[in-house]
């Protein structure tokens, strides 16, 4: 995770902010580049999604977690049937991205929730992504996110995952977003 962090993150960062300087974007709030990024160039697109989208997947780590709030467990059986069987549906999106991206749980228009992956760097708030809404919690699976510790077991990451979920900043997001 270190070289993760400190190589792959840095690098969007820097490229993004590259990618921004002196445009009528450089003032602008992420969540409005992406609202038209479809008419931006695609270093914005790519570096400026790299960078929001891994600032998001580390707030979703924390070494211990209490988990999912009553209100959040609700809505997830509510949605998908059990805690168990979301956690199911979320696993098969981020195992069947096929390449590089990303998979999300996140806040429908109609407020439901709803899971999905999106490819490359692209994410839920953006007007190309056909996942669409508010994220709630993403999971890496680009392989450079797990290739060095777990090589091509995919499967394996995504099951160690629920060990690592930092679930009081899922639980906030959940209330934000209601809101």
């Amino acid at each position: 995770m270190e070289i993760h962090y400190d190589r792959h993150h840095r690098a969007y960062f820097t490229n993004f902010l590259n990618a921004i300087k002196g445009t009528p974007l450089e003032g602008m709030a992420v969540s409005e580049i992406f609202a038209s990024v479809s008419k931006q160039p695609d270093a914005v697109r790519n570096n400026g999604g790299g960078y929001y989208n891994h600032i998001f997947f580390w707030n979703n780590l924390a070494a211990k977690s209490a988990g999912p709030s009553a209100d959040l467990t609700a809505a997830l059986t509510k949605s998908f049937g059990s805690f168990d069987k979301f956690k199911e549906a979320f696993g098969t999106a981020a195992k069947t991205r096929f390449g590089s991206g990303w998979a999300w749980l996140y806040l429908n228009s109609d407020k439901n929730l709803a899971i999905g992956s999106t490819p490359n760097q692209d994410n839920p708030l953006m007007d190309i992504s056909t996942v669409k809404g508010t994220p709630l919690l993403t999971l890496d699976v680009w392989e450079h996110a797990y290739y060095l510790k777990y090589q091509n077991k995919r499967a394996d990451y995504i099951d160690a995952f629920w060990n690592v979920v930092n679930w009081e900043e899922v639980n906030k997001r959940y209330s934000a977003s209601l809101k």
